[in-house]
């Protein structure tokens, strides 16, 4: 998934928010849950909708970072938690903030291993969470 420039080197990436790890993990996580659906099932948009929620919304990312926190490097678990503390002052809707605060860190990890290439262990990671 080669559509953006990924040419920041690991110095710059290292210096950028964990907050902005986060958003580009989001869109990441989010477009592999999608492709998992379209690939794996024969729904709907509006079931695959419903379905992608499942594993995109915050309780959820929280439960699967737990469920695969001690399958993580020392460096993906600092990384975790510097998304984690991050300071955020938005106020999750419909999670509750450690939920969110750890979905944050969560794709804080997504969005770090994208940036910094590294394509395999992000495969290794989100086939995970599918099982997870």
């Amino acid at each position: 998934m080669e559509f953006i420039d990924r040419e920041k080197s690991i110095e710059e990436i290292n210096t950028l928010s964990p907050l902005t790890w986060a958003y580009v993990g989001d869109a990441v996580y989010e477009l592999y849950i999608r492709m998992h659906l379209v690939n794996n099932t024969k729904l709907k948009p509006h079931k695959l909708h419903i379905e992608a929620i499942k594993y995109v919304k915050a309780k959820a990312q929280a439960g699967i970072l737990k469920n695969i926190e001690n399958s993580l490097t020392e460096k993906e678990q600092e990384i975790v938690k510097r998304g984690r503390n991050a300071e955020n002052h938005h106020l999750p809707k419909n999670a509750t903030v450690q939920d969110y605060m750890y979905s944050t860190g969560f794709e804080a990890l997504i969005g770090y291993l994208y940036l910094t290439k590294q394509d395999d262990r992000l495969k290794e990671i989100t086939e995970m969470c599918i099982k997870a």
